[in-house]
């Protein structure tokens, strides 16, 4: 089995709630073109959500039900942003072992942007 500090944390989790991983030997496989697109979807999600919770909070006239509500999908989406901050925040920490005659580790593209 790969090191733990070689998986990547995936942006989702198994039936039972556990936390997913994928080899880092995956990078540009379809499983981690899919999470890439999935936590961008998410960090758009939670961008929308905030805004509306501005307005929400804004709103003197709101409803507890719909501040109890929005309450709950802000909880949810700041889960689902620490998970992709923990995943990206891991994969610019962890060094790309070098190729056959690279003589130093090599940064993540993803340390690039």
């Amino acid at each position: 089995m790969t090191p733990q500090n070689e998986l990547r944390l995936l942006p989702w989790t198994d039936p039972n709630g556990k936390p997913c991983y994928l080899s880092a030997d995956s990078q540009g496989s379809h499983l981690s073109r899919l999470a890439d697109n999935i936590e961008a979807v998410q960090l758009g999600m939670a961008n929308e959500l905030l805004e509306e919770a501005a307005e929400a909070l804004g709103d003197k006239d709101a409803e507890p039900e719909e501040l109890r509500h929005l309450a709950t999908t802000l909880t949810e989406a700041l889960h689902e942003v620490l998970r992709v901050a923990t995943s990206r925040g891991h994969r610019l920490l962890t060094p790309v072992p070098p190729h056959e005659g690279d003589e130093h580790p090599r940064l993540p593209a993803a340390a690039f942007g």
